[in-house]
């Protein structure tokens, strides 16, 4: 039987990937990119640098703890960069990479979709809370 190099079976690997796997990695980086301050996180940089006081600012309702470990692993994913200049006080900027680019234009999709949606999304929810009141006074 040939030996296999190690590129040839992150090959293989990859193209027997399934995220309908639960202990798939693609599953597990679909969980990473659906959450909520990473999608937010990832479009407030699609324009270019900022620094985290102005993503603190930008992003509402983001927790301190929260925004750091959001950047940590959106670095460690290889989706962002992280830039230190030494200065007084020391300046840190936090930048997409092109990985993270690639994923901003899916997640500003979304977003946008969501700020077109939301009013048919309300008025589904109102019909289906009306209906719902009504099933369960008729029981």
């Amino acid at each position: 039987m040939p030996t296999t190099t190690a590129a040839q079976r992150r090959e293989q690997a990859r193209v027997e990937y399934d995220a309908f796997i639960r202990s798939c990695p693609t599953n597990q980086l679909l969980d990473r990119i659906s959450d909520k301050w990473v999608s937010l996180v990832v479009c407030a940089l699609s324009p270019g640098p900022m620094r985290y006081s102005e993503l603190a600012r930008k992003i509402a309702g983001v927790s301190p703890k929260m925004l750091t470990q959001t950047l940590r692993s959106l670095e460690r994913d290889g989706l962002l960069a992280r830039t230190v200049t030494p200065s007084v006080p020391v300046r840190v900027d936090y930048e997409l990479t092109p990985l993270g680019d690639s994923l901003s234009l899916l997640l500003a999709g979304v977003k946008d979709w969501a700020e077109t949606h939301i009013e048919a999304v309300h008025e589904a929810r109102e019909r289906y809370d009306t209906e719902a009141e009504g099933q369960a006074g008729s029981s």
